[in-house]
């Protein structure tokens, strides 16, 4: 018997052209199985990828890699910037001023965070821009007491871009001494609209303004930092910390947000162990329908055997089907799972409107929306292993049906 033989007598039984309408039935439900198996799987990782790439994209975009510290106010902070610009790790230094306030309303009273950096400096702003309204952030460039305010902080409180709100920073010095309490009448010049947590929290005002507010006189808290290895910025940060003198401290995003990060990676590998389990339940389907199928045609066997067809190419009939079977599911599967993993973000949002509730918000979530990240490596690891399970799966059947003795089914049949 020939290859292509072979190949037409398994697409007849898998598909069942003309009759064999039992075998087509169970095929057609170990392939359902493969393709709801598949495409879930692909939905999945693409949604967890999404929240790894916005991870490293958009929130370590906004948040420094490095920040260090001092214990006194920073007076001649331009010979440090120098010092740690010269690490060849490292590829912006951005000195800041940092402090806490009460931001006022009316009535209406939101803490924040309060950050002061210099618009000038094109490594301080250039991450804000793609977040900021073009004419809202050439305002705050242009006026020195302008402020950018987080959305969230700006939906609390009720205010639009163009008003006058009052920050309040309690009577503390830089270094613990008790002062006045600080006001400062400032304009709303932009609203910060990143879609992630630092929208609840932010309020970014000229780095002389926060000096000032925060009680260090023009001197600044100290220095954010990017650098090129995300994943080695402890031993960066402590390389940094020896190039300065002593009083200096550091944190890193990995002390901020390293167990988020890991818990996106831990929820990815288990969500993708329980699923893969899924797809090899599907492909015990095969298993099952496969029996079934060789039971329904041992007569049909037997004929072929009689015709002198051998037992590897009745089980070679049966090795094909299970390909086939697998190969569509694995086609049907990753075209749905593609175009259902594109259309979740807009599914999400249509149900928020829907219902009229927020599924992601920046309170609990660090991010406001459901990202996607749909990567061929996955479709490919996926359709590849889903496909070799189905191969696998249909041996036993296959051999099975190899071993069939012709004689004995034809005098069953007698």
């Amino acid at each position: 018997m020939t290859g292509t033989e072979r190949l037409r007598i398994a697409v007849r039984y898998t598909f069942a052209f003309g009759q064999g309408h039992l075998s087509a039935f169970l095929s057609s439900l170990s392939i359902l199985g493969l393709v709801l198996a598949i495409s879930l799987l692909i939905i999945v990782l693409s949604v967890m990828n999404g929240f790894d790439k916005e991870m490293r994209e958009r929130i370590l975009s906004l948040v420094p890699h490095i920040t260090i510290y001092s214990d006194m106010p920073i007076d001649d902070w331009h010979k440090d910037v120098e010092l740690l610009k010269a690490h060849p790790d490292v590829e912006e230094v951005v000195p800041f001023a940092q402090f806490d306030a009460l931001i006022m309303r009316g009535t209406d009273i939101e803490t924040v965070r309060g950050i002061g950096l210099d618009p000038s400096q094109n490594g301080a702003f250039a991450p804000l821009v793609p977040y900021l309204e073009a004419q809202q952030a050439t305002h705050f460039r242009q006026h020195e007491d302008g402020l950018i305010l987080g959305a969230g902080v700006a939906e609390h409180l009720g205010v639009k871009v163009g008003e006058r709100v009052n920050l309040i920073v309690p009577g503390a010095g830089r270094t613990g001494e008790l002062g006045p309490t600080r006001f400062k009448t400032v304009q709303l010049s932009a609203i910060l609209n990143t879609g992630t947590e630092l929208d609840q929290s932010v309020a970014l005002v000229h780095l002389a303004l926060a000096s000032d507010l925060a009680g260090l006189h023009g001197q600044v808290s100290g220095f954010r930092i990017t650098t090129r290895e995300l994943f080695n910025v402890q031993t960066i940060a402590w390389d940094l910390q020896r190039t300065l003198p002593p009083g200096f401290y550091s944190t890193n995003w990995m002390m901020t947000h390293g167990n988020l990060y890991s818990a996106i990676q831990l929820s990815r590998d288990l969500i993708s162990i329980l699923l893969f389990s899924i797809i090899a339940v599907a492909a015990f389907n095969v298993v099952s329908s496969l029996v079934l199928v060789v039971l329904d045609k041992q007569g049909n066997i037997a004929i072929l055997r009689t015709l002198g067809a051998t037992g590897a190419d009745i089980a070679w009939v049966f090795v094909l089907q299970g390909a086939m079977i697998g190969l569509v599911g694995v086609v049907l599967g990753s075209v749905a799972g593609a175009l259902g993993s594109q259309a979740v973000p807009s599914l999400v949002s249509w149900l928020e409107q829907l219902l009229g509730m927020r599924f992601l918000n920046t309170d609990v979530y660090p991010v406001s929306f459901l990202p996607v990240d749909l990567l061929l490596r996955d479709v490919m690891t996926v359709g590849g292993v889903a496909l070799g399970m189905c191969v696998i799966a249909a041996i036993y059947p296959a051999r099975r049906a190899a071993k069939m003795s012709p004689a004995l089914i034809l005098s069953q049949d007698r």
